[in-house]
């Protein structure tokens, strides 16, 4: 065996605060490389495929050899796409690029072009039962020093919300607003889209009568929109300036994102549940979107999501790469790398993860001045500590479903 064949790959779950799912790849001179494999409420599907289907086939493949690896994962497989297949393809790319940089002494982004940036604009997520508490959230997160923020409000007359930290049902167990509880079953929360529609223009007007004008607003509808409704909020959200409107319609049919942007210049971000390239091809060909949302960790990982991005940066597309506590450090630190070295990047999520979280994977990378920047460790500059990890075991959660209030039929969460 050569010093950069692998040597090893273990499967790793821990649970502190939520669930991550890690694989770690040892060489046989001992270097290793972390990737993130965490599909939110399905961890142990990605798990099962990664230790019983993808790992035995990376024993003995040279660690060097990233793209015919890819190649061999995702056109080697006749059941090809799909998030699990794409998560745990992602896991295997993400810990080759960390083990590359490793043995070439730099930091990931050397690899990637090195700097087009000195940072990553991030933006967080405010939120509130009411105004008063999303204002109160809104003056802490630019406390925190964000310089972007999302904007997420309680609805009148529903319970829960998704985006929103403090509504009445959200659990103890929740920090910020993780929405997966560990539940034996999944929440089943309300919604009315006649009440929201209503209530969420006078939120920005509000909000930007408090703030000002040159913050950047951003806003999340979540996929639960038909084509006309999102249509009819994008135009009513023009006079606020927001940064984007996010996943307006349901992601499965793209063509219905032609009537969004017939009917209104609010730009539109989707993707967070887009798995390939082929996801894109009708969104970007005819500029139906403005941003791109797929995380490294759901989308084929660091080799995949380059590609996208290229793709996108001819049709002057951004990256608006997801970044919630369901992605690990490890994946926030490849989309980091990858961001400050492309062309077209736009903006990245930032939800902060746990103390504990960050006990487990001890990241490297660095906010301040409204900037993420990746750390300038060799490779990814995470690592994992077994110990705390394992203090942290598996515990099942399970994202809410969502039923219209009037009456009861499933809807898009």
């Amino acid at each position: 065996m050569s010093n950069t064949q692998i040597a090893s790959a273990e499967v790793l779950v821990t649970s502190p605060g939520r669930n991550f799912v890690t694989l770690r790849l040892h060489t046989a001179d001992g270097v290793m490389g972390l990737g993130d494999a965490t599909v939110n409420g399905r961890e142990l599907a990605v798990v099962s495929y990664l230790r019983d289907h993808l790992a035995p086939l990376l024993l003995g493949r040279d660690a060097h050899a990233i793209e015919d690896t890819w190649q061999y994962l995702y056109r080697g497989a006749y059941w090809r796409r799909g998030p699990i297949t794409m998560a745990a393809i992602a896991a295997v790319d993400t810990a080759l690029w960390d083990i590359k940089a490793k043995l070439a002494g730099m930091p990931l982004y050397q690899l990637l072009g090195g700097r087009s940036r000195r940072g990553c604009l991030a933006y967080g997520h405010a939120s509130g039962a009411d105004l008063p508490q999303l204002f109160d959230s809104v003056r802490s997160h630019l406390e925190q020093g964000y310089a972007a923020i999302r904007i997420q409000t309680g609805i009148p007359g529903l319970d829960s919300v998704y985006g929103v930290a403090t509504s009445p049902n959200a659990g103890a167990s929740r920090y910020d607003y993780e929405p997966a509880r560990p539940t034996v079953a999944p929440v089943e929360e309300q919604w009315d889209t006649r009440a929201y529609l209503r209530h969420i223009p006078g939120v920005f007007e509000a909000v930007r009568a408090e703030f000002g004008p040159e913050l950047p607003l951003l806003h999340d509808a979540h996929h639960r929109l038909t084509p006309i409704q999102a249509a009819r909020l994008g135009k009513a959200l023009e006079p606020y300036d927001l940064f984007w409107l996010e996943d307006v319609t349901p992601a499965e049919n793209t063509a219905v994102l032609r009537r969004v942007r017939e009917h209104t210049t609010t730009p539109l971000a989707i993707g967070e549940v887009f798995n390939t390239v082929w996801d894109y091809r009708e969104l970007f060909e005819e500029q139906l979107i403005d941003y791109v949302r797929s995380p490294v960790t759901h989308a084929g990982g660091i080799t995949a999501l380059r590609r996208i991005f290229d793709y996108a940066s001819v049709y002057q597309i951004k990256s608006g790469v997801h970044g919630p506590t369901d992605v690990s450090p490890v994946g926030l630190a490849a989309a980091l790398h990858l961001g400050v070295a492309i062309p077209n990047f736009g903006i990245q999520e930032y939800m902060k993860h746990s103390p504990a979280t960050d006990e487990v994977f001890r990241p490297t990378y660095t906010f301040a001045g409204g900037l993420l920047a990746p750390g300038d460790e060799p490779g990814l500059g995470v690592d994992y500590d077994d110990e705390v990890a394992d203090a942290h075991p598996y515990s099942a959660a399970y994202l809410p479903v969502n039923r219209l209030k009037l009456d009861g039929s499933m809807h898009d969460w």
